[in-house]
């Protein structure tokens, strides 16, 4: 198994480009980098049967987060709050980091 360059890492800001859930924005919860999808808080949510548990005693249809195919979500520029193309360069230090091709803003 290849450990894959992704341009989407947990915790980033992202726009759906396409799909049931497209126009919609949320933070990535986590990347699934063997199946290339993300899940994103709010995003392509599904109805999930659950028994009662620990967890939900009631039990009952609970709503969940399902995976994005990376290929469908663009990272938010963070100047311009619009979605963006990611490029990767050194910084001062030498480092590698993403930056913004629409703003060259640096991504955290």
């Amino acid at each position: 198994m290849t450990n894959k360059k992704l341009h989407i890492k947990k915790g980033d800001t992202v726009y759906v480009i396409s799909g049931e859930s497209k126009g919609q924005q949320g933070r990535v919860l986590e990347v699934q980098r063997s199946k290339d999808r993300a899940i994103v808080e709010g995003v392509n949510l599904i109805s999930k049967h659950q028994k009662p548990n620990a967890e939900h005693p009631q039990g009952g249809i609970i709503k969940k987060e399902a995976g994005v195919h990376i290929s469908n979500l663009m990272v938010v520029d963070p100047k311009t709050g619009k979605p963006t193309r990611i490029g990767r360069k050194r910084n001062s230090e030498g480092k590698l980091v993403r930056f913004s091709k629409k703003s060259g803003e640096e991504i955290k």
